[in-house]
């Protein structure tokens, strides 16, 4: 195999990127990054491995969800604040449930690109570039805004940077203590009448707190005022990771510092790929998106590519088949990959394999999501392995773009507050839905 360097990726295939017009200011825009702070550390990615590795043998479990992509126009603190209180209110859920840690990780702080089915939208007969995420052009249908512009990914380094501050801050200074639970409730969906369930949950945990406290335990460790929380995304453009790429001055391993933890997507995994051969040479991480026409021998040489030594945490599996492909193609892969040995973390993603269009809007049904998830524990159950992790589009706006769930958003609901840029995301009510249905998941089977 040929050394690996940060821009060995250039000499290989490669898909779902942009053509850049203007090369000088490419080039500019990369060395202008690559001066830039990192915005995670070596020593951040390696304790999300470490804690990635107890999923694995399924004494934890993931916790991955956010924005489909975010937005340059939505970047305020109410709305960070937001996404982070629903994550919040699903870990202590399903920690509570599987007495287990949860792993938190957002999809944030770096989601601004996505891969798309088409290179071109045609509309009323003029045909422009696929709007890619703010990091690459604009939604607006003119040939300006749909233009790749470079300096884009200035103003996503930009943000990225500001609302991992406040990720931090949120995470280190108090408002994960889970003695201010009832807080982190929104008030639409408070005033829905709808979450007399979480309350008794929260209820619970306050009572042992209390007993805690009355025995001399004062609860204010770390465990129970603070959390880990992790950032993600798709490493999709890969000029912007090599620019962030860094090496670590003790160990001299190299790190994506632009999030702790990056996904490989399904339209970018295949052997040559320049997108492998990228995540190859970087310790963070990795997650590897597993869609229903996924081919058994070559994940399994693409994982081995990623991670030769087999190293526990390394490698999460993100399993995407949709409601009416998981039980015939997941077992293949389930059983493949257990039998060669490896090492993973099986998360289900039972959102991307779910979508569909309802009155020309692209949405998904609470039904099928709640019975993709369902099917993908009972797969385990039924092959001896474990259930690691779960990843969801999600959002703290209130939203009407996935139909059912106890809201009741029905077909003619979804244009009242239909707000994403790309995917449909459940909103604050049908996360923690969904939060519980896996809590139950984990009673009903021995997870």
């Amino acid at each position: 195999m040929a050394r690996w360097t940060s821009e060995s990726w250039r000499k290989f295939s490669i898909r779902q990127v942009p053509r850049y017009d203007d090369e000088q200011l490419l080039l500019a825009t990369e060395h202008e990054l690559k001066k830039k702070p990192p915005l995670v550390f070596s020593g951040e990615c390696d304790r999300l491995t470490k804690e990635l590795a107890a999923c694995v043998d399924g004494d934890a479990f993931l916790l991955q969800g956010g924005d489909c992509a975010e937005s340059f126009l939505e970047f305020n603190a109410d709305i960070i604040r937001d996404t982070y209180k629903v994550l919040l209110q699903m870990a202590v859920v399903l920690t509570y449930a599987a007495s287990k840690p949860v792993v938190k990780i957002g999809r944030i702080a770096g989601q601004f690109a996505k891969p798309r089915s088409e290179n071109f939208e045609e509309r009323e007969g003029k045909k422009l570039p696929s709007y890619r995420g703010d990091m690459i052009n604009a939604m607006d249908f003119t040939h300006a805004a749909r233009s790749a512009d470079p300096n884009r990914m200035i103003e996503a380094y930009n943000q990225s940077a500001a609302i991992l501050n406040l990720l931090r801050a949120f995470s280190d200074g108090g408002f994960a203590d889970l003695h201010k639970i009832h807080q982190w409730t929104l008030d639409f969906v408070n005033d829905s009448g709808k979450l007399s369930k979480f309350h008794e949950t929260a209820e619970k945990i306050q009572e042992c707190l209390s007993f805690m406290e009355a025995c001399g335990l004062t609860g204010t460790t770390a465990q129970i005022t603070k959390t880990n929380f992790y950032t993600s995304h798709e490493s999709l453009l890969l000029w912007y990771e090599q620019a962030l790429t860094r090496q670590d001055s003790i160990s001299g391993d190299w790190y994506d510092c632009s999030a702790h933890f990056l996904w490989l997507g399904d339209r970018t995994r295949f052997l040559d790929s320049a997108h492998v051969e990228f995540l190859r040479g970087v310790k963070n991480p990795i997650g590897i998106k597993c869609g229903p026409d996924t081919d058994l021998w070559e994940l399994i040489k693409i994982i081995n590519l990623l991670n030769p030594d087999n190293i526990k945490g390394r490698i999460s599996l993100i399993v995407r088949m949709g409601h009416n492909n998981i039980i015939e193609r997941f077992p293949p892969i389930l059983n493949g990959i257990t039998e060669q040995g490896l090492n993973v973390v099986w998360s289900c993603d039972p959102m991307h394999g779910n979508t569909e269009k309802v009155n020309n809007f692209k949405t998904r049904r609470i039904d099928n999501i709640f019975s993709e998830l369902q099917t993908f524990f009972e797969i385990h159950e039924s092959e001896g392995s474990k259930p690691g992790g779960i990843h969801v589009e999600m959002t703290g706006k209130d939203v009407t773009e996935c139909l059912g769930g106890s809201l009741e958003i029905k077909p003619c609901d979804l244009e009242s507050r239909y707000h994403t840029h790309c995917d449909p995301r459940l909103n604050d009510a049908q996360a923690l839905e969904l939060a519980f249905m896996v809590a139950d998941l984990f009673s009903s089977f021995s997870g």
